[in-house]
């Protein structure tokens, strides 16, 4: 049986490892010819190897996603690659930790340059290919810190909310043209990056951590990657036809408590 992307193309940001390597290969996996961009050239050519030697179609795009040339450039391979652009997932993403009076302006700058500048310049070289192609899709991945966060977060909180009215504006600058924008708002989903935070906040026993992290959410667990990539494939696709502008909680119910989480012991988050 084809997949529910066969002869489609999508391109996905901060796609080397994490969330965006398993949103890289659900979309393989429905049929989709798949562009990686990630800034980490060793582990996207070793995740564009594991997916094409499991019978997928992907190319590496290597290169910093807040520069125009490394965007357009990578817009322009799966194009090259597949003939045209039918969606784009915003998944890079990085965080620095601090509260604000300590806050450096480079580390300020490195937050919202790749969580939400990132999606400026992919998306303005994408939309002009969905056009060509009669429509397309943007799923961006913001966080459930757009609405509820913990101390030392400020400049990733910030981000994420960017993100959430980023995807709504886009939304209606589009949908006549058959272009739909949405948002994803992940909890804590199991990645590198969570780790690293377990890391810091324990660093003797960091497996402590992701279990009072996973403790935070009514389901009990942490959130996987391909929970998150389950609902990328939804709403990339058909059968959310007519939605646009919305952002998914993809939070095992997080946001609907009221549980406080402090990352850091030692008082940053």
């Amino acid at each position: 049986m084809p997949g529910s992307f066969e002869g489609k193309a999508a391109l996905i940001t901060g796609a080397a490892m994490g969330l965006g390597a398993a949103i890289a290969r659900a979309f393989a996996n429905e049929g989709a010819g798949v562009g990686l961009l990630d800034i980490d050239e060793q582990a996207l050519t070793a995740t564009v190897a594991e997916i094409v030697a499991g019978g997928g179609k992907a190319v590496a795009c290597p290169g910093d996603v807040t520069k125009a040339e490394t965007t357009e450039h990578a817009v322009n391979a799966v194009v090259s690659e597949y003939g045209g652009l039918d969606v784009l997932v915003n998944n890079a993403g990085v965080i620095r930790y601090g509260e604000l009076p300590g806050f450096s302006e480079a580390d300020w700058d490195f937050v919202l340059d790749v969580n939400l500048k990132g999606m400026y310049q992919t998306s303005r070289f994408a939309i002009p290919q969905m056009r060509a192609r009669g429509g397309g899709a943007i799923v961006n991945i913001a966080s459930v810190q757009a609405y509820w966060s913990h101390q030392g977060a400020v400049a990733y909180s910030a981000s994420k909310g960017g993100v959430v009215a980023f995807s709504r504006a886009l939304a209606l600058d589009h949908a006549r043209e058959g272009i739909r924008v949405n948002a994803i708002a992940p909890g804590s989903v199991r990645t590198p990056m969570l780790l690293d935070a377990a890391r810091r906040s324990n660093p003797d026993d960091p497996d402590a951590a992701l279990a009072v992290y996973a403790q935070t959410h009514p389901i009990g667990r942490l959130i996987e990657p391909e929970d998150v990539a389950n609902v990328a494939l939804f709403l990339a696709g058909d059968k959310a036809g007519a939605m646009t502008g919305a952002t998914v909680l993809v939070d095992g119910g997080l946001f609907s408590g009221t549980v406080s989480w402090d990352v850091h012991s030692d008082g940053e988050s």
